[in-house]
Parts: structure tokens; C-alpha cells; sequence
């Protein structure tokens, strides 16, 4: 919502990877780090052989461990063909086509010019205790919307909290930075 105002939080726009009776945890996909995945890449001596990820930026996962990194990515090894169980090790299946890897080997399959066909990388994480983020639902701290990976794969970082919004009909214009029950 836009009255959050934690610098962390504030205008994020949130990919859950897991949510249980334990607590959630989730990556925030609209705040790039001045970092590309090459540069990233190059700190751990390894080096992109995949042009196509050129571009692309590391981002601010969240507060929690920034110093380690998450790598979000389609569990497809070829076009339209899904792997019975990941590839890489320490990886959570996400609902929807998605894997999350905390592991080096995803990052030097990407330097061997293999791996996913689309990654997001972020340092960091965020997460919610047991009951937290339920908690913080009730008071309407966050705006809910099913997951959609065009959000991460294909809008443009400047544009993905409103188009977040705009999947709820929302504008952010249009909300109080005030919270409350009607």
C-alpha cells in the first residue's frame, strides 16, 4: 500500500516463493541493485556466456541475507518441455512454472552459456515469521494479486507496481496512503 514507508517496502511489488503455517518468504522484483548480472558474475569469478542476459540487473531481494543470492527462473529445460525435479541443487518448486535456486550451480550454468531460459536474480530476501504476513493483510498493509510472471520476465522495472495494481483495476493514484477498514 502506499502508506508503507520502510524503505524496503515502500512501492514493492512482491514475488511469494513460500507461504505455510511457518511464514512466508518472497523476493521483491522491482528494485535493481546498480549491479548487472555480468558484474555479479565477474565478483565470483565467473564470467556470462549468455548474451542475451547482457542486460540484466541484480536486484534487492529484500532485507534478509543480502549478501546471498536468489536466483528465480522457469523450470524448463527446452521450449514448452518441464524437468520431473530440478536440475540444480537446492532448489524450491514454485506453483506456476517457477523455481527458486540458492545454489552456485545455476549461476555456472549461465557462464557455461546454458541455464534457464529466464532468470531474475536478487541479493537478498524477504520474509514474514508465522502470522506476520497474515497480520499485516488484516491491516491492510499489502495489496494481494495472483502471480503473474510476465511481471518479472516482461514489464519493464519502472512500470511493474502499477501494472501489479493495474491487475486488481487499481491506479495508485487512486489509493490512500491511509489504512483502515471500510
Amino acid at each position: 500500500m502506499p502508506g508503507v514507508e520502510d524503505e524496503s517496502f515502500s512501492r514493492s511489488v512482491v514475488y511469494l516463493c513460500e507461504h505455510s503455517e511457518r511464514g512466508a518468504l518472497g523476493l521483491i522484483i522491482n528494485k535493481p541493485m546498480p549491479l548487472s548480472l555480468e558484474g555479479l558474475l565477474d565478483k565470483i569469478d565467473l564470467s556470462l556466456g549468455r548474451e542475451d542476459l547482457r542486460t540484466d540487473m541484480v536486484y534487492r531481494g529484500g532485507p534478509v541475507q543480502t549478501d546471498r543470492g536468489f536466483v528465480l527462473h522457469d523450470a524448463f529445460l527446452a521450449e514448452g518441455i518441464v524437468a520431473e525435479e530440478s536440475i540444480y541443487a537446492s532448489t524450491m518448486t514454485i506453483p506456476g512454472g517457477l523455481e527458486m535456486t540458492t545454489s552456485k550451480d545455476v549461476l555456472e550454468a549461465l557462464s557455461n552459456g546454458a541455464g534457464p531460459r529466464r532468470v531474475f536474480v536478487s541479493l537478498g530476501y524477504a520474509s514474514w515469521g508465522e502470522g506476520q504476513l497474515e497480520s499485516e493483510l488484516s491491516e491492510n498493509t499489502w495489496l494481494t494479486v495472483g502471480a503473474d510472471v510476465g511481471l518479472i520476465f516482461e514489464a519493464p522495472v519502472a512500470e511493474r507496481y502499477d501494472r501489479a495494481l493495474a491487475l486488481l483495476g487499481l491506479q495508485a493514484w487512486s489509493l490512500s496512503p491511509e489504512v483502515g477498514h471500510a
